[in-house]
């Protein structure tokens, strides 16, 4: 089991447009939450878009400082750039239904308290405001935007935005999770 999760880990590769990683490899603030980084995003159920094959608008950063995260690390827009920056995460839905939408993020005081994410779905968008410093509900790892009903295909999308998000506050996009729902 380790030995195939390594390999689907060396099958990533880092999103082209995002900067390179500044943390050496092992360099952690927070050790015992290691344990929950999710190293293989096909392990996870569900439709998961990783963010490194999301749309990226602006500059970057990986990043593997604070765990826990999905796959080779999260990105963060660096505090710099408010407003311009955003990373959109497009599912390939192989039905149209109902999923519950999650977001995988690290979570510390040095996150934005006021993140913006939309979701663009079957019956319009919804924007949500999230609090990155707070602990997701889902393994440490993923919170719950809710659940929405979508097309087949690549008609939805969810979208993290650097816009209003405070001075000296650092946004998080590392993956969201597609879950189907019976309604």
């Amino acid at each position: 089991m380790l030995l195939s999760a390594a390999l689907a880990a060396e099958a990533l590769k880092p999103h082209p447009k995002a900067l390179a990683n500044i943390h050496p490899p092992g360099e952690v603030d927070r050790p015992e939450m290691v344990q929950y980084i999710v190293v293989d995003p096909a392990t996870l159920p569900g439709i998961v878009v990783d963010e490194t094959s999301a749309d990226l608008v602006g500059d970057w950063q990986y990043s593997t400082h604070t765990p826990p995260y999905v796959g080779l690390g999260y990105i963060h827009d660096m505090k710099a750039g408010k407003g311009t920056k955003s990373v959109t995460f497009t599912p390939t839905l192989p039905a149209a239904g109902w999923y519950e939408v999650r977001l995988s993020h690290c979570y510390n005081i040095r996150r934005s308290t006021q993140t913006p994410v939309t979701i663009h779905h079957a019956d319009g968008d919804t924007k949500v405001v999230i609090n990155q410093q707070q602990e997701p509900e889902h393994a440490h790892l993923f919170r719950t935007l809710g659940t929405f009903r979508f097309q087949a295909g690549r008609t939805g999308w969810v979208r993290i935005s650097n816009e209003a998000t405070e001075p000296g506050k650092v946004v998080i996009a590392d993956a969201v999770q597609f879950l189907p729902v019976k309604k």
